[in-house]
């Protein structure tokens, strides 16, 4: 009962731990898919490095990869295209974050990779 009649008040210490579980709470709204694209994109430069075969085997690695990641695409919006030595892998989704209903923002991403 002390610490809360202190010089000080109580009111701020609380405020600022709102703010802070706030800002956390927005941080890992935002960061979740932007390391989901990051995490995606990595692993689309090891398969497109590694995968010099067939073109379905490897929208199936992307595929599986982006259902690890959950990463809202289809198999078919994955455009692979081999060249002599190289594989170039595209595919583009988008992501809606919503901040408690106050805050909407759609996130596009766009991997293009070759290798």
């Amino acid at each position: 009962m002390r610490h809360l009649r202190n010089s000080d008040g109580f009111i701020k210490p609380l405020l600022v731990i709102a703010i802070m579980g706030f800002l956390v709470y927005f941080g890992i709204q935002f960061g979740v898919p932007y390391y989901h694209y990051s995490a995606f994109k990595s692993e689309a430069k090891e398969i497109a490095r590694i995968e010099l075969g067939q073109i379905e085997k490897t929208r199936a690695q992307i595929f599986e990869a982006a259902q690890n990641q959950k990463i809202p695409i289809e198999a078919e919006d994955n455009q692979i295209t081999k060249k002599t030595k190289t594989i170039r892998i595209q595919t583009s989704w988008s992501v809606n974050v919503d901040i408690l209903g106050l805050y909407q923002r759609t996130l596009n991403f766009t991997v293009d990779v070759e290798e």
